[in-house]
């Protein structure tokens, strides 16, 4: 049985040591809840939103009873001498007459009959705050920065959500290169045999199966660059979602499966509000926090009123063991107590007024009040830097529009040119430098027919951004991402 449950184990020790790891596999919609789970940036924003949580039960903790105990054992090897002037032999320090050198009215340092050489002490105190203006203010302010956390959270999403999904567009734009790459290639490797067979024949020149074969060799050098930079890609949508590096992973669809709405109906400024951009609530957040510090200057002039109550027991004795041992046959009002605890207590409210605080206070006021005047001017500015950014992502994207279709002709009208050519090249009424020449512009015409595809994806990516429609919320009815499942 012992061998057994070895061999068992050496067997599963092998084959776990021999898998690799999964492949992960992703449509943007996927790619994009991945990265808003697990990058960096989403978890320190969520991080943050938590950490305004606390603030806030901070700030409430502090109008709740505040319960604090302190105990302490104080040893005193020599007290220090207790100061008084003799009056007489009525003097409570008795009748000094008969010691050397004194008379009345010098000062005598005597010792000190008023306390012991060890004392303890052990209080536990209560403080309720019952008004402070600062406090209420306070309150209003935890509740928006818990709510600017929150804004500043939607707005790191946005911008996630904008990477993650040029990067997953670059991706499909990448691996349909490619296999128009192993495509060009098939069809000019089926020329150079073709051209060969006519060169065999007496049908065609040695210097046309050469330059066929240049063109092949430079479509498989081509292609082996191609696949490195394809593979960068990969490495980069993967860093923008903060997937693992070094784990494999699938990208689902197809460029063919990503529509392009032509129609910028959709994008009317009609009914459009700044609110819809994530930047513009953050601001307007930071303008309320501000308002509340300009009301908080001057809720420190309003009185401040606490209540406060405390419950103790002290006690002295001539030794530290007796401060720890009860001696209950002592009367309180012996002259001596030690041995023995005594409680005292006490309750009261306190009133604290602000009267005259100099010019710190209104210098204060003023700052915070400049502060918030500097808040307004950044509206104006990101307004217009809002209608800048309208303007332009909607201009970059009708000029993308027509690029896409003009370069989508050009790719369909240089195929054509490029089959008619090969095959008139192979009834013998055609030369093999016009094939060399069309399979060339075939080649220039895909790369500039899926560089202004990919343009296209990126400018409404864009115009989504800049007209708040990229949030979790809005991204879901957007056609581009949806057309990626």
């Amino acid at each position: 049985m012992k061998r057994l449950f070895v061999l068992l184990l050496a067997l599963g020790v092998t084959a776990g040591y021999g898998q690799t790891p999964a492949t992960s596999s992703f449509t943007l919609e996927e790619a994009i809840q991945f990265a808003l789970q697990n990058s960096v940036r989403s978890k320190n924003a969520l991080l943050d939103q938590q950490i305004a949580k606390a603030k806030v039960n901070e700030t409430i903790g502090i109008g709740l009873p505040q319960i604090s105990g302190s105990a302490s054992v104080v040893s005193n090897p020599e007290l220090p001498r207790f100061f008084a002037q003799y009056n007489g032999p009525n003097s409570f320090l008795g009748d000094l007459s008969g010691v050397p050198g004194i008379k009345v009215g010098d000062v005598v340092a005597s010792r000190n009959f008023f306390q012991l050489k060890n004392s303890g002490n052990a209080t536990l105190t209560l403080n309720q705050l019952i008004f402070n203006g600062s406090y209420l203010v306070g309150l209003k302010a935890a509740s928006t920065y818990k709510d600017l956390a929150v804004k500043t959270t939607e707005q790191t999403q946005e911008d996630i959500i904008q990477q993650v999904t040029k990067a997953y567009y670059a991706v499909l734009i990448n691996r349909e290169r490619t296999r128009l790459f192993d495509a060009n290639i098939a069809r000019v490797d089926s020329l150079l045999r073709n051209t060969r067979a006519l060169n065999q024949n007496g049908f065609a020149e040695s210097i046309d199966v050469d330059r066929v074969r240049v063109t092949l060799n430079n479509l498989i050098t081509e292609r082996d660059k191609f696949l490195n930079l394809n593979e960068l890609g990969l490495q980069l949508l993967k860093f923008q979602m903060n997937y693992p590096q070094d784990q494999p992973i699938e990208i689902l669809g197809n460029i063919q499966e990503v529509k392009v709405d032509t129609t910028m109906a959709q994008y009317s400024r009609d009914g459009w509000d700044y609110r819809q951009r994530p930047d513009y609530k953050v601001l307007e957040v930071n303008q309320r926090l501000q308002q509340l510090n300009v009301k908080n200057q001057y809720a420190t002039a309003i009185p401040v009123i606490s209540a406060f109550g405390s419950l103790g027991a002290s006690s002295q004795s001539t030794d530290i063991g007796g401060l720890f041992t009860t001696n209950s046959g002592i009367a309180e009002t012996s002259t001596i107590g030690p041995d023995k605890w005594y409680s005292f207590s006490q309750v009261g409210v306190s009133l604290n007024v602000p009267i005259f605080t100099g010019l710190s206070r209104s210098a204060r006021i003023q700052q915070e009040k400049l502060k918030l005047m500097q808040i307004d001017n950044n509206f104006v500015n990101l307004r217009n830097a809002i209608d800048l950014e309208i303007k332009q992502a909607s201009l970059s994207f009708e000029n993308a529009l027509r690029t896409l279709i003009s370069q989508r002709e050009n790719q369909e009208l240089a195929g054509n040119v490029a089959r008619v050519t090969k095959i008139k090249y192979e009834q013998g009424v055609g030369s093999s430098l016009e094939v060399t020449d069309a399979e060339s512009a075939l080649r220039q015409a895909q790369t500039n027919y899926y560089a202004a595809l990919f343009d296209a994806m990126v400018a409404k990516v864009d115009l989504d951004k800049a007209f708040g429609r990229l949030l979790p919320s809005t991204y879901e009815n957007n056609s581009l991402i949806k057309s990626g499942k």
